[in-house]
C-alpha cells in the first residue's frame, strides 16, 4: 500500500512540476457493474493535471479517493450480481491521452488510457456472500468465514469531457468515463450450512478478482493558465 501511494503521489507531483496548462478539482461518482453507487471523499479528487503536447493533444493524470459502497468479485465458482466486497476506500489514479477540440468558450475532449487503483480497509459483505452460497449449494442456511489477499489493480478507460469556460481562466466541466479493470483478490476459508444436516466446506479461490468495471461521472472546476 505504501509503495502504491508513493507512486501515485510521484505521478501527480510530476504533473504539477511540469508546465501544467490546466488543473481540475472534480467531484466524481462511480457506478460499478454489479456493485453499489460510490462517491469521492472531498476534497481528495484532483483531476486534469498534465501538459499540452500541442494545441489538440494533451497528457493528463490526477487522483481520486473513493469511498466504495460495494464492488463485485469475479472468477468464482458461482456468479452473482450482488456486491461481495465493501465498503472500502479506493485510491484511483488515471493516465490518459486527450484529444482536445476547441471552440470559442467551449472545449470537447475525447479521452482514453490506463489507470491503477488500490482498495484498503476492505470488508467482505457476508450478507450477500452467504446468500450467494445458499443459492449455489441449494442450502437453507449458510455462514462463511473468509480470508483474502489484497493487491493493486489495473485497467483501461475511455470517455469524453465537455467544458464551458466562464472566463479565460475558469471553466465548468462535465465528464463521463467507462472503466474496465480488475485486481487479484485470492480468497480462502470455509463455509458451514446445509438443509436437514450441517456440513463444512473448505475452499480456496486463487483466481478471484475485484471487478472494477463501470461508469464514472464527474462534475469539475477547471483552472487554466492559458
Amino acid at each position: 500500500m505504501k509503495k502504491f501511494i508513493l507512486i501515485a503521489l510521484s505521478v501527480v507531483g510530476m504533473a504539477l512540476t511540469t508546465t501544467a496548462q490546466e488543473v481540475g478539482l472534480s467531484f466524481s461518482y462511480f457506478i460499478p457493474r454489479n456493485g453499489y453507487f460510490s462517491t469521492p471523499i472531498s476534497p481528495f479528487s484532483i483531476r486534469g493535471l498534465g501538459v499540452n503536447l500541442n494545441k489538440y493533444i494533451a497528457l493528463e493524470t490526477g487522483a481520486s479517493l473513493y469511498r466504495m459502497s460495494g464492488l463485485n468479485i469475479m472468477d468464482l465458482p458461482f456468479e452473482t450480481k450482488d456486491a461481495l466486497l465493501g465498503p472500502n476506500f479506493t485510491l484511483f489514479v488515471p493516465a490518459e491521452l486527450v484529444i482536445q477540440l476547441h471552440g470559442k468558450n467551449v472545449e470537447f475532449d475525447i479521452k482514453g488510457g490506463g489507470f491503477a487503483f488500490y482498495g484498503f480497509d476492505n470488508k467482505m459483505n457476508y450478507g450477500n456472500l452467504d446468500r450467494t452460497i445458499r443459492q449455489y449449494e441449494n442450502w437453507s442456511v449458510a455462514n462463511s468465514n473468509v480470508k483474502f489477499e489484497n493487491n493493486p489493480g489495473f485497467g483501461y478507460h475511455f470517455g469524453a469531457e465537455f467544458t464551458f469556460y466562464v472566463t479565460r481562466q475558469f471553466g465548468i466541466s462535465l465528464e463521463t468515463n467507462y472503466l474496465m479493470g480488475h485486481a487479484k483478490f485470492p480468497l480462502s476459508g470455509s463455509y458451514i450450512g446445509g438443509n436437514t444436516s450441517i456440513e463444512t466446506v473448505e475452499f480456496e479461490y486463487p483466481d478471484a478478482k475485484v471487478d472494477f468495471t463501470g461508469f464514472e461521472f464527474s462534475i469539475g472546476l477547471i483552472f487554466s493558465s492559458k
